[in-house]
């Protein structure tokens, strides 16, 4: 099973859209990610990763729901 998580986006670098890259937060975590697969993203959207990657944009809504659901699962086990 493959899993993406949800970060927001903080910066944006590059200007050719099939080698833009982005510094992302994971709830503090700073990561460097490719923005080849999402060239429309745009600062603080929040974006789907997966190894590395921006796969798709996501609603704050929806990572917020994300976000939630993984709180609540660390406090089940």
């Amino acid at each position: 099973m493959c899993l993406s998580i949800p970060a927001k986006l903080l910066s944006i670098t590059g200007d050719d859209p099939n080698n833009k890259m982005g510094k992302v937060s994971f709830g503090g975590i700073l990561k460097e990610i490719s923005l080849a697969y999402v060239p429309d993203a745009r600062l603080g959207n929040y974006v789907l990763i997966h190894v590395g990657f921006a796969i798709s944009i996501v609603d704050e809504e929806e990572a917020q729901f994300v976000f939630n659901y993984l709180s609540t699962q660390d406090e089940i086990q």
